[in-house]
């Protein structure tokens, strides 16, 4: 076997050039089917430890069905009285409401549009603080009368918003109206969630001429309650207060394990079209391959003769020519995985770096670079089994007198 080996890479040596660019396809669909699944992994890692740090106990309450994305494109609205049935439905423990909208701002003469959030400055606003993760970094929380007072996001601090970093005590416009900034938030790591600015729910409906409407309700479950049995719970309540029938509902509770699931189902589609998209590298690398066996057969031929007639049989010919192309599949695969990794870490740096966001994490586990590997030496085996078939049946004779 050892053998087989050596006079397979002997060979390969002999012809660098041609080996480099039969390995090209090879290695280009490797180092994407690695980077893509990388990063995909990474992803869907980061977003899990994100709702295993808000907790398992919390429930989403949405305007719209529940195949609308968060709500946003729903012509429905949550009132004050769906917040109150909630808040009364067995196994509920706290519940709270937030509006939120896009609006410009004005800072030291430059102006930005940025997301709004008005929160509750009650203690039901713990719901919302625990799922979102926030923690303070200076000042104090929002209070009761805090009309026009704000909390500002960490990107305002470090000047990625304005050229000018925004600091406790400083005033930002918007709408109009000046409000006064009394908190700052530490980083979480998300561009959006760090260039936002929350205020008391009662300024935001003022800022946004909106005196009714919620947009969305964060409900925690008391603790030792299943939220799945809460969620029912609730979409039973709000259906009898609402008017309306099951399946027909114009809302939709949703728990952190389905938000999950449906995220995953999705990322897991897009992630297999993409490395559907980038097998295609892997079937050119692998007519690549065959064609470049069946020139060896054919410039080799004498060579197959003269070890023919010293007494290599056809299963010795064909073990030599399948090494050849494996061999061919797993070096190209082996550099397909090192670009790969390159790539994945790559965007990673970039994402943290440029766009400030640590969702795009690089996740290579050992198992899927040994799967490319032997995927990559598999294609490579494949694609010389004809040529490697067409050797091994030359005959001796007839292999000696070609020209």
């Amino acid at each position: 076997m050892k053998d087989y080996f050596f006079l397979a890479f002997n060979n390969l040596k002999r012809r660098r050039l041609r080996s480099w660019l039969t390995m090209i396809g090879i290695f280009i669909g490797i180092a994407a089917v690695i980077s893509l699944i990388s990063l995909g992994q990474g992803l869907k890692d980061t977003i899990s430890e994100q709702f295993e740090m808000m907790g398992s106990n919390k429930l989403i309450v949405m305007p719209g069905a529940e195949d609308m994305t968060m709500g946003f494109t729903s012509t429905s609205k949550l009132t004050q009285r769906d917040l109150d049935t909630i808040r009364k439905t067995q196994g509920v423990d706290l519940a709270t409401e937030i509006i939120y909208g896009t609006t410009l701002i004005e800072f030291r003469d430059e102006t930005k549009t940025v997301s709004i959030i008005g929160i509750t400055t009650d203690d039901s606003s713990k719901v919302l603080t625990d799922m979102e993760g926030f923690q303070l970094e200076k000042g104090r929380e929002l209070e009761e009368g805090d009309k026009y007072a704000i909390c500002i996001g960490y990107a305002f601090t470090e000047g990625d918003v304005f050229e000018k970093e925004v600091s406790l005590k400083d005033k930002i416009t918007i709408n109009e109206q000046e409000l006064r900034v009394v908190c700052t938030m530490e980083k979480i790591g998300n561009k959006q969630d760090d260039s936002q600015i929350y205020v008391p729910i009662g300024t935001a409906r003022e800022l946004f001429d909106r005196p009714d409407g919620i947009d969305m309700i964060y409900v925690q479950v008391k603790n030792g309650i299943d939220p799945e049995e809460v969620a029912e719970d609730i979409e039973k309540d709000l259906r009898k207060v609402r008017g309306e029938k099951e399946g027909e509902e114009t809302f939709s509770v949703q728990t952190f394990e389905q938000i999950l699931e449906s995220f995953s189902n999705i990322f897991d589609v897009v992630q297999a079209v993409l490395v559907g998209i980038a097998a295609i590298s892997l079937l050119v690398g692998g007519i690549g391959i065959m064609n470049t066996m069946y020139t060896s057969v054919l410039e080799r031929t004498k060579e197959i003769g003269t070890m023919k007639s010293l007494g290599a049989k056809n299963s010795d010919i064909l073990k030599i020519f399948l090494f050849e192309s494996g061999l061919l599949g797993f070096v190209g695969g082996a550099i397909g995985v090192g670009i790969g990794i390159g790539l994945s870490k790559g965007a990673e740096y970039i994402a943290k770096n440029f766009l400030g966001t640590d969702l795009l994490q690089a996740s290579t586990s050992t198992g899927l670079i040994l799967g490319a590997l032997a995927f990559s030496f598999f294609i490579g085996t494949l694609s010389g089994i004809f040529p490697a078939m067409q050797a091994a049946k030359l005959k001796p004779a007839d292999a000696l007198r070609h020209e």
